[in-house]
């Protein structure tokens, strides 16, 4: 799934790139993707200029001249690919931007499950999740105090809220076990036990960890936005490889299809409560 990392690199690429170009023609290829709420998004967004690129959480904004919108919610398997015509198109390939300095700008998502949303600025209560994603978390200058307050509502593993993006926006399942193991959190430990000093380093590593990656991230992207760059995770993903901090064997377990990755010794916890 991308997070803030990935999203916020390639939002400064298509600022670069793709902002000022005009969408010269569009083709849908998987429409399952689509949920063109504000007229055919094969006809309406041609001749429309790309004005704008934002990140929210874990969604792009494309803002399109006369008053449209392209806001996109990758999930698990979707992005962008920046491309020029005579590369080949991808099967995962769902619709194509063809644009004004000869690129194109192709949506790919191997399981089609996320959701590119075509509509007025009016529209946007209509996307799901989209209104609840303050605070992000690279532009958060939240306090401990406020931290609690944002985690009150909700009870559970740690892990499991701090994914929802209700908390703090940009954070999904790669991310926030790095970001548990920077503040030496066991990912399944109640949010109730958590004691103030495990929240400040909660809340620390979040902004901590996020910045870095994006920066790393920036170093080794290109204009391969379509992939993700993660062999600098540090546990996400690295089961039975050392501890970068203890040098234990890292931990991992599969569930739901998501991967929980985390270090017995530097994150103790007991997975199973009698």
């Amino acid at each position: 799934m991308p997070e803030a990392p990935e999203l916020e690199v390639v939002k400064d690429f298509l600022v670069e790139r793709a902002v000022g170009t005009t969408v010269v023609s569009a083709k849908v290829l998987k429409a399952t993707v689509l949920r063109p709420l504000a007229g055919d998004f094969s006809i309406d967004i041609v001749d429309r200029m790309l004005e704008g690129v934002r990140r929210s959480g874990k969604f792009l904004v494309i803002t399109l001249a006369g008053d449209r919108l392209l806001v996109v919610n990758p999930m698990l398997t979707g992005g962008f690919q920046w491309s020029v015509p005579s590369d080949r198109v991808f099967k995962r390939t769902c619709f194509t931007l063809s644009l004004s300095n000869g690129h194109e700008l192709r949506y790919i998502d191997d399981k089609q499950m996320g959701r590119v949303y075509y509509v007025s600025p009016e529209q946007l209560d209509e996307i799901p999740q989209f209104t609840d994603l303050d605070p992000d978390v690279l532009n958060s200058e939240m306090t401990l105090v406020e931290f609690k307050e944002r985690l009150r509502p909700f009870h559970g593993e740690i892990k499991g809220i701090i994914t929802r993006g209700r908390v703090v926006s940009g954070i999904g399942n790669a991310y926030v076990d790095e970001i548990l193991w920077d503040a030496q959190i066991y990912p399944f430990r109640k949010k109730k036990e958590l004691k103030d000093d495990d929240l400040q380093r909660l809340l620390d590593s979040s902004k901590k960890v996020i910045i870095e990656a994006t920066e790393e991230v920036r170093k080794v992207m290109g204009e391969e936005i379509h992939r993700k760059h993660r062999d600098f995770l540090k546990v996400h993903n690295r089961g039975g490889e050392p501890c970068p901090r203890c040098g234990n064997a890292i931990s991992q377990l599969t569930a739901n299809q998501r991967i929980t990755s985390y270090c017995r010794k530097c994150q103790p916890g007991m997975l199973l409560r009698m």
